[in-house]
């Protein structure tokens, strides 16, 4: 009975992201850009805590009649895809039909690769860029680049999510996971800081979440180029 109550309890916590996700997109819509950001922070860390509490109490085992997978899935195309990429269509950051092809491209694509049931890798990596367009996003907020690259971006990582890349989740791939944890973290207070300084452009806190940004997305195809040693 306690394990049950325990799993039942994950999936409440799960289920607390549509909430959060819901705050996130009214302060998107009224242009309260930090508010947003916040409040995506808020949602960033209990997706990372409730993954390993639902595997800890087995939810799948203890709770069955509800589907934790799916939830989460859902949860994270409203707070990885959908609210960044209003984020950046009203944000001004991309003019015009730049705009307009950004949010059509991350949505789109993130919701074939959300459905996609090769998405895990055995060392519980993804294959293809993720969807984690808050990742991309965020940064751009605070370092404001031309539209230009934006664009780029948006059609590199696009790309990235059908192709036979590997990308790191900072908690489940144990390969340098000492140093992807930490980083993780540090993404996700630099964000909350560059949100609370509402993204001053001489806040150190631009930098070191694109800095982070980039060692999470790119140190997945470091480990395919660089085979890891057998143990023992």
């Amino acid at each position: 009975m306690k394990l049950r109550s325990a799993a039942i309890s994950v999936h409440l916590l799960t289920a607390t992201g549509a909430c959060i996700a819901m705050l996130a997109m009214l302060a998107a819509v009224e242009q309260n850009w930090s508010m947003m950001v916040l409040w995506l922070v808020v949602a960033f860390a209990v997706d990372g805590v409730d993954g390993p509490l639902a595997r800890k109490y087995e939810v799948g085992k203890n709770a069955p009649e509800i589907d934790g997978v799916l939830m989460d899935l859902i949860i994270d195309y409203l707070t990885y895809v959908f609210i960044p990429a209003y984020a950046l269509f009203k944000s001004g950051l991309l003019p015009g039909w730049m705009g307009w092809l950004a949010i059509m491209v991350i949505t789109y694509t993130s919701a074939l690769y959300y459905a996609d049931t090769r998405m895990k890798t055995e060392d519980k990596s993804f294959r293809g860029f993720p969807g984690c367009w808050n990742m991309a996003i965020l940064p751009l907020f605070a370092l404001k680049p031309s539209p230009e690259f934006i664009v780029g971006l948006v059609i590199v990582l696009a790309v990235a999510m059908f192709l036979n890349l590997r990308f790191i989740h900072p908690v489940r791939t144990k390969r340098w996971r000492a140093v992807s944890l930490p980083i993780a973290l540090i993404w996700t207070a630099s964000a909350a800081w560059a949100a609370w300084v509402d993204f001053h452009p001489a806040s150190w806190a631009g930098w070191v979440l694109g800095a982070s940004s980039i060692y999470l997305v790119l140190v997945g195809i470091v480990q395919q180029v660089i085979p890891e040693r057998p143990k023992g």
